[in-house]
């Protein structure tokens, strides 16, 4: 059973960094792309970054130069690097991780983000 294992949220002052964690377990699947996700309440959720097997990166304007995502194939996690976080940012971030070459996907359970003085 495949398990995704988020970690690195909390609270922080506005213009603070945090950085997020996703770590797969449970099955030796190879790993295809890898993204971030948030949910905010009254918001639909909204996709934040992907980085493709490959080391392709793609992320929403609203966090391009502010946020980073990469991954480590060799430890199954991929990484969310938040800096200048703003309040807007306040959210559930989740991982998503997809199997190589196959639309079947799986979610974490989601780690608050709270940016605020």
């Amino acid at each position: 059973q495949v398990q995704l294992v988020e970690s690195g949220g909390g609270l922080v002052q506005p213009g603070g960094s945090l950085r997020l964690s996703c770590a797969a377990s449970g099955s030796d699947f190879r790993l295809g792309t890898m993204g971030w996700y948030r949910e905010a309440p009254g918001k639909v959720r909204e996709l934040v970054a992907t980085i493709t097997s490959t080391g392709s990166t793609s992320a929403a304007d609203f966090v391009k130069g502010r946020f980073t995502i990469n991954r480590d194939d060799a430890k199954r996690t991929v990484y969310l690097q938040m800096n200048s976080l703003l309040p807007e940012d306040t959210a559930v971030y989740r991982c998503n991780v997809k199997r190589y070459y196959s639309t079947q996907a799986y979610w974490g359970q989601g780690t608050q983000v709270t940016v605020s003085s």
